[in-house]
């Protein structure tokens, strides 16, 4: 099945859930900047456009307690027969043709 989430769209949900996480937490980005030990300007390029280093993303998820979250990441096995591309989609649609002799 082909998804249709974008790596944008992805980020963007990744940022406002961090957000509304944090908030429900009772944190301020000062205060989850103190624990985490990210930077507040990390933080708040983070909440502002989705930009974060991998190591900061996952410090953060420690603090919000949901670092446990990554460990499903990639874990599906990747089924051969699935185009892998936007090329190898168009090839597998494509009709086979036999040529005349």
């Amino acid at each position: 099945m082909l998804s249709i989430t974008t790596p944008q769209k992805q980020l963007l949900s990744i940022r406002d859930n961090f957000k509304e996480r944090r908030l429900d937490i009772g944190y301020t980005q000062h205060t989850l900047s103190e624990r985490s030990g990210v930077s507040l300007g990390s933080i708040k390029r983070f909440e502002s456009t989705g930009a974060i280093s991998l190591n900061s993303l996952l410090k953060l998820s420690l603090i919000l307690e949901c670092i446990d979250d990554f460990s499903s990441i990639a874990l599906a096995k990747i089924d051969s027969s699935r185009p892998v591309s936007i090329e190898a989609l168009q090839k597998a649609s494509r009709k086979r043709q036999r040529g005349n002799r």
